[in-house]
């Protein structure tokens, strides 16, 4: 979700029932640290707690220096990213391509609890492919290591988004372990929600996706799990409202260049369950100027 659960869209998701809001992942090198994008990054002015800081890396070392120096700045979970497939992190030997070493994910999770007081956190996937399921493995390693809790994808690297995520095998992990465990992969409505928790027993739910131009996914779950009803969805005029206030703050965020940018795909996934939404994405993506996206946004979601 790198690119997408910047501060505007935590802070959106914290406010429509997320119980928890990951930042994006940033690199532990400390070279990288004080980029444009790691500022921004970075940025959780005005973000409810807790702050959680998602970190990437392989060195043991860098990570714990990295989890240390954002603890300072004010970071009250440190998450270790072990699960993200993209070829760009994979080869840098980080995200899910850790999993190939578990010799190397025990030095990096015993590193990063002890070099902090705040509680540590796993992200990870099954395995690196799927002749190499390990996650029983791997989450075994992180509790004797210290983590506080698991969440847990159910697809290999090798798999990326592709096919049904395996339940089964969060299944397992949840039994063998005894710190919390939150399962993730194909989550997209309550009713979905409501079952993945059956089948797995997991303690909770991390949902990536499925929130994309769909915040309310939270209050719904939230919502059919507490009074097993569905709420309403949102009404046009929320979902403007919404929107628009989005887009303010993204560009109060990046400024008006690359917050128009950002805010593009974000438009896109609000948009394109509705009619005409093809001809209005062509026409928003002409548009230069913020105040000319916004106007052109409240129209199209005003009609």
């Amino acid at each position: 979700m790198a690119g997408v659960t910047d501060r505007p869209f935590r802070v959106l998701c914290r406010r429509l029932g997320a119980g928890l809001a990951v930042s994006e992942m940033a690199h532990a090198d400390p070279r990288l640290r004080h980029t444009e994008k790691s500022r921004t990054r970075r940025d959780h002015a005005g973000e409810p707690g807790p702050i959680a800081v998602q970190l990437a890396g392989a060195d043991p070392q860098l990570l714990a220096e990295a989890a240390r120096w954002n603890v300072d700045q004010g970071a009250e979970i440190i998450d270790i990213n072990m699960g993200c497939p993209a070829k760009k992190v994979c080869g840098a030997l980080s995200g899910s391509a850790l999993l190939r070493d578990e010799v190397l994910v025990a030095r990096i999770l015993e590193a990063v609890v002890s070099a902090v007081e705040v509680p540590v956190t796993l992200k990870f996937r099954t395995g690196f492919s799927r002749q190499s399921r390990n996650a029983l493995r791997i989450a075994r390693i992180a509790e004797q290591s210290g983590v506080a809790s698991l969440a847990l994808h159910g697809r290999t690297r090798e798999d990326f988004y592709l096919g049904a995520a395996e339940y089964e095998t969060i299944a397992a992990v949840k039994q063998a372990v005894r710190i919390p465990l939150f399962a993730n992969g194909d989550v997209d409505g309550p009713q979905k929600a409501a079952e993945v928790l059956r089948l797995t027993g997991a303690d909770g739910l991390y949902i990536g996706r499925a929130a994309q131009g769909n915040p309310w996914i939270f209050r719904e779950i939230a919502g059919y799990l507490r009074t097993g009803q569905r709420p309403l969805p949102p009404s046009d005029a929320e979902v403007r409202a919404v929107l628009l206030r989005h887009l303010d703050e993204l560009y109060a965020l990046y400024g008006e260049g690359r917050g128009l940018r950002v805010a593009r795909k974000h438009i896109q996934w609000y948009c394109e369950t509705r009619p005409e939404a093809e001809r209005f994405w062509r026409e928003v993506c002409t548009l230069s100027d913020a105040a000319s996206q916004r106007a052109a946004v409240a129209a199209f979601f005003a009609a």
